[in-house]
C-alpha cells in the first residue's frame, strides 16, 4: 500500500542516498571547472590589462614635470607650468596667460612629455 508521503518524494531525492564521493570526486570537480576557466579568462582579458594601465598611469603622473602637456578629467588640455613637490598640486596653463591649479589625481593622461630618455642623445658629428 502506498501512502501519501511516497508521492511527495522526488526521484532525485531518493537517488541522492548513494554516495558518489562528494565534492572532490570527478563529478564535483568537473562541475566547478567551467567557473574557474571563466574567471581565468576574465582575469587575463580584462582585469590584468586594466591593472597594468593603471600602474603605467601612476608612473606617468609621478614623473610629470614642467612643460608636459596633460589632459585633465574634465577634458581640459594644458601645459604644466609649475610642479609643487611639497603638495599634490600642479599649475597648468590652459590658455595664454590663464593658469589653473589642479590636483595630480585629476590628470587622466600625459599627452606629450618634454623629457628625453637618457640613451637618445644625438650622435656627435666628427
Amino acid at each position: 500500500m502506498t501512502s501519501v508521503s511516497d508521492f511527495l518524494v522526488t526521484p532525485a531525492y531518493a537517488q541522492s542516498a548513494g554516495g558518489e564521493g562528494g565534492f572532490l570526486s570527478a563529478g564535483g570537480l568537473m562541475s566547478i571547472l567551467p567557473y574557474v576557466a571563466m574567471f581565468a579568462i576574465f582575469y587575463f582579458l580584462l582585469i590584468r590589462p586594466q591593472q597594468q594601465k593603471q600602474k603605467q598611469l601612476r608612473a606617468q603622473l609621478a614623473a610629470v614635470r614642467r612643460g608636459d602637456r596633460v589632459l585633465t578629467a574634465g577634458g581640459i588640455v594644458g601645459v604644466v607650468q609649475k610642479v609643487r613637490d611639497d603638495s599634490n598640486e600642479l599649475e597648468v596653463e590652459i590658455a595664454p596667460n590663464v593658469r589653473v591649479t589642479v590636483l595630480r589625481e585629476t590628470l587622466t593622461s600625459v599627452i606629450t612629455s618634454t623629457a628625453k630618455p637618457a640613451n637618445d642623445a644625438a650622435p656627435k658629428a666628427d
